[in-house]
């Protein structure tokens, strides 16, 4: 597929694919219901041609952010700027700029995957000659199914044709909101190797997930939000780096039945006779001085190895408390 430009030769590329800043969006409540803040003073940016991570947990504001960037839902306040126009302004070139693969299903059942293609392109303007209908669905893996009505196609071919509608108009962002939920592990890897292939030449990827790992694997900056709030962004090396905690696993040549004295000043366990833990933080500990512990405790080793921080584990530590909050 060919890489997106922008509209005109004339206007240089943007630093920022999305800007957003001091963003509120306010559902006012009705009958018993309070109102809720969805989002609150929330700014981000987005650098143009990253692949972009966007996690939280369940009501955390991702939805109603994507849907303001796609003009679906009308923003309370702030300013948000696709490909470096205003959603308020230059409302047609902002929608134009976006390309947004939702997670509903929602697919006309009496289309076949070429109509809902030429419909689409046809909404945005795309002039027949400029079309790649037949191109994007063999990208994504439809191009024997163009002329089958979208109500026979599986789960996973809907959402491949969902990705297909998403980039008719050759957007310089897209916008993936859960694509894979409910994908299965194959139909997964075959998403990925496009959308990294579409990342590699030029587009702006921003991608809500639940699937940690996946984030982890794809994106090279991560944003988390909560309650609405922006509570970390940055690369996801740097992410990784932030909580100080690690474990040294160690697999003993003879089993143990108690931990040695000589380990009492660490955070060591025994969930196996021949299996001993030790959680231990970097910034205080040096791995040496726990070998040099292990030694002294006539432990014989006969494997080292280190479990490393995960995505996971700083999403969970940002987030923590979220659902009890919000089943209150």
């Amino acid at each position: 597929m060919n890489a997106p430009v922008p509209a005109s030769p004339a206007v240089s590329l943007p630093d920022f694919a999305v800007e957003i800043h001091g963003l509120n969006k306010l559902y006012q409540g009705g009958g018993k219901r309070a109102p809720k803040q969805a989002l609150a003073d929330f700014t981000l940016q987005v650098p143009r041609g990253s692949f972009f991570g966007l996690l939280g947990p369940n009501g955390a504001g991702k939805s109603t952010l994507i849907n303001i960037m796609a003009g679906l839902v009308q923003k309370t306040s702030g300013t948000v700027k696709i490909w470096n126009s205003d959603i308020d302004t230059h409302e047609r070139q902002a929608r134009c700029a976006i390309g947004v693969v939702p997670q509903e299903l929602n697919l006309d059942p009496f289309f076949t995957p070429f109509e809902v293609l030429e419909v689409q392109a046809g909404l945005y303007g795309v002039p027949k000659s400029e079309r790649r209908t037949r191109e994007i669905l063999d990208v994504v893996g439809l191009a024997d199914k163009a002329n089958a009505y979208a109500r026979t196609l599986s789960g996973g071919m809907r959402r491949r044709l969902l990705i297909a509608k998403a980039l008719v108009h050759t957007p310089p962002v897209v916008v993936l909101d859960e694509p894979t939920a409910g994908v299965d592990v194959e139909l997964r890897q075959h998403l990925w190797k496009h959308m990294r292939e579409l990342n590699a030449r030029g587009t702006t990827i921003l991608l809500t997930t639940h699937y940690l790992e996946e984030a982890e694997e794809l994106c090279d900056r991560v944003a988390i939000i909560n309650h609405g709030k922006l509570v970390a962004h940055d690369t996801t090396r740097a992410l990784l780096r932030r909580i100080d905690n690690k474990a040294v696993i160690l697999t003993l040549a003879q089993p143990l039945t108690a931990i040695p004295d000589a380990l009492a000043g660490f955070h060591a366990t025994l969930p196996a006779p021949t299996e001993l833990h030790i959680n231990y933080r970097p910034s205080a500990n040096a791995m040496q001085g726990i070998l040099d512990a292990v030694r002294a405790a006539n432990i014989t080793v006969a494997d080292v190895r280190t479990d490393e921080v995960e995505l996971e584990d700083i999403f969970l530590q940002l987030t923590a408390g979220s659902s009890q909050q919000a089943a209150q």
